[in-house]
């Protein structure tokens, strides 16, 4: 092999090496930041309160609203701290929606940690920007710098010709 053909194979070599797990990308998210030291504001159809371990399970068309913050699901699990006088996170799961300002993400399951302001959202991760739409296994969205970061198997589709679906 000469040493071109082998340098490409080589590179190419690599290139084929890199897990999927390695591709990362970071996104803005919201148009305004959020504020985590806001109320939270819980409405479902069902609640269930679990009085041992300090937690309260929502249920059915749950809406959760804190500032400009939406999220939605068919089943939240709010788990408050040890001494159960703060929320410790939120639990989401089934068609879990998260908008804030004009962006939105879908995704199986979301982990919202209320005093970092960070919300983990994981499986067959969906995020919509206007016309640009960018999935992923995994997202991880920081209401308080309006920042996200996309890790798995990233895709998009860009247009050549800048329209993005736009007319």
């Amino acid at each position: 092999m000469n040493p071109i053909g082998a340098l490409i194979f080589s590179l190419c070599l690599g290139l084929v090496a890199l897990p999927a797990s390695a591709q990362t990308t970071n996104v803005a998210f919201g148009n305004t930041k959020a504020d985590p030291s806001q109320p939270v504001e819980v409405t479902a159809d069902q609640l269930d309160v679990n009085q041992e371990d300090g937690s309260a399970e929502f249920q059915g068309n749950v809406l959760i609203s804190q500032g400009v913050m939406k999220l939605s699901a068919k089943r939240v699990l709010v788990i408050y701290s040890q001494d159960e006088k703060a929320i410790d996170r939120l639990e989401a799961t089934g068609d879990v929606v998260l908008v804030s300002g004009e962006d939105a993400a879908e995704a199986d399951r979301a982990e919202y940690t209320i005093a970092s302001g960070v919300i983990v959202m994981t499986g067959n991760v969906l995020l919509n920007q206007g016309p640009n739409v960018i999935s992923s296994q995994a997202m991880t969205v920081n209401l308080t710098s309006g920042t996200a970061q996309m890790t798995g198997r990233v895709k998009t589709v860009l247009n050549p010709d800048g329209n993005n679906g736009n007319n």
